[in-house]
């Protein structure tokens, strides 16, 4: 899908149109399709598109509108005549969202244009593309396309563009006609025509005096037409034509203009006074057993608070004689603990008194002095390394035998030993020989190694 965005054309000119399923921004190819955009722009500036109707809808096809008559059969470019088409070898109809000019044949462009809802490769070469639906408008294209359609393809309720508005207009010469105004239509009175009784010509009839005949049988007088009971119709003694309640005489007080206007207010109070009387006496029993069931409900309400105050009184003593009793059993309690934790912690301090012994320190300096003693006496008496030389590995004390190693030597002779460490003199690495055995760490981020690296690029 990219590369069908990458082939077309740069736009140039934009366009809003305001529908009734929301707002859709229309970008415009100016320099591939000229006439066709300079057309579109201008009928839009005028306000030819205003208040029109999307008359064909075409689901995974096309929406057309722009005929004002809203019929597909109207519409005229601003040249007076139709235009030449424009087709251009970047602009195809490869997705949905173009936008094209409708047509009866070749050449034959008007104001009517289309959008398109998918690939429509048959109309490439037949309708000029001049535009695109940009963003997130193609959803409200989409909204058209849901609506109801006829066989013909006329929605039920067609959308319907609402205005124009031109956003950016490539073209500054364009000067916009004054267009007529549609005459308002008169409103015709309608006169109500009185519905006139057919006369029969019998002269025009074969059997003329039949006709007559059975006319007048048929004829109803105005008399007759007036609604009448079963009391006028039937024959029956027991019913009476005459009403059983004669029409009073009273005059209504709306009729009644002859009354002069003190008497009128007069009659008017009176009528009101006996009204607010009735109401009043109506109204009284009712406040009074509104008044003794606010009378009971309070001395209920009254009576429960003063349950629930002895209720929590009690259970505050309960509480009360409750905690009384755990502290003296706590007491008690403590005592014996307490005297078991003493008794206890007397005999640990007497034990440990005992355990103490105040001349440890001093057997124990006496016993390092003796080894001092020995050890200075065993070095004292250390023979000469000549005679130990001449005595050979004859001599057991001096000579160690692998067999021997693992007995224990109950004498005092290891004391006479001196321990010998070796010189050998350490001397320190000189970092500018090679070492063989040294493992070098190289890091090509450290700057030193980078200057040498540049130095041995410049050697070579």
């Amino acid at each position: 899908m990219s590369n069908i965005y990458i082939t077309e054309p740069p736009t140039n000119g934009k366009v809003l149109l305001t529908t009734s399923c929301g707002d859709i921004d229309i970008e415009l190819w100016s320099k591939e399709a000229p006439r066709a955009c300079r057309n579109f722009i201008q009928l839009c500036l005028e306000g030819y598109y205003d208040s029109t109707i999307f008359h064909r809808v075409i689901k995974n096809f096309i929406i057309q509108g722009g005929d004002p008559t809203g019929t597909g059969q109207g519409g005229e470019s601003i040249y007076g005549k139709s235009f030449q088409d424009e087709f251009h070898q970047r602009l195809r109809y490869t997705r949905r969202g173009l936008v094209g000019v409708a047509n009866y044949g070749p050449n034959t462009n008007g104001s009517q244009f289309f959008f398109t809802l998918d690939r429509t490769d048959e109309l490439n070469g037949k309708n000029t593309i001049f535009g695109k639906v940009t963003g997130n408008t193609v959803y409200n294209l989409l909204k058209i396309a849901e609506v109801e359609t006829d066989e013909n393809d006329c929605p039920l309720y067609p959308p319907k563009i609402i205005k124009t508005e031109v956003l950016a207009n490539p073209y500054d010469d364009i000067i916009p006609r004054a267009l007529p105004k549609p005459e308002p239509i008169a409103k015709v009175e309608i006169k109500k025509q009185a519905k006139s009784v057919a006369t029969k010509n019998f002269k025009l009839l074969s059997f003329g005096l039949e006709a007559e005949e059975d006319d007048e049988e048929t004829e109803v007088k105005p008399e007759d037409r007036k609604m009448k009971s079963s009391h006028d119709v039937l024959d029956d003694p027991r019913l009476s034509s005459q009403p059983a309640v004669e029409k009073s005489n009273k005059r209504r007080l709306s009729d009644d203009n002859k009354l002069s206007d003190e008497e009128y207010d007069n009659l008017m109070k009176d009528r009101v006074r006996k009204k607010l009387q009735n109401k009043i006496q109506n109204e009284q029993p009712i406040v009074e057993v509104k008044q003794s069931k606010t009378s009971r409900t309070e001395e209920l309400r009254k009576e429960a608070k003063a349950l629930m105050r002895e209720i929590k009184k009690s259970r505050k003593q309960e509480r009360l004689d409750d905690e009384a009793d755990d502290d003296d059993n706590e007491q008690e309690d403590d005592n014996d603990v307490m005297k078991e934790y003493r008794d206890q912690q007397q005999k640990y301090v007497a034990s440990k008194n005992l355990r103490k012994d105040s001349g440890r320190e001093k057997k124990t300096l006496e016993f390092l002095a003796k080894f001092q003693t020995k050890l200075q006496a065993a070095r004292s008496e250390q023979p000469d390394s000549n005679s130990l030389l001449a005595a050979g590995a004859d001599d057991k004390r001096w000579s160690i035998n692998d067999e021997d190693e693992d007995e224990d030597i109950h004498d005092d002779s290891w004391m006479a030993i001196r321990l010998d460490i070796d010189n050998t003199e350490h001397r320190a690495r000189d970092p500018n020989k090679q070492d063989v055995d040294a493992y070098h760490i190289y890091d090509p981020r450290n700057p030193i190694n980078k200057r040498r690296r540049h130095k041995e690029k410049e050697r070579r």
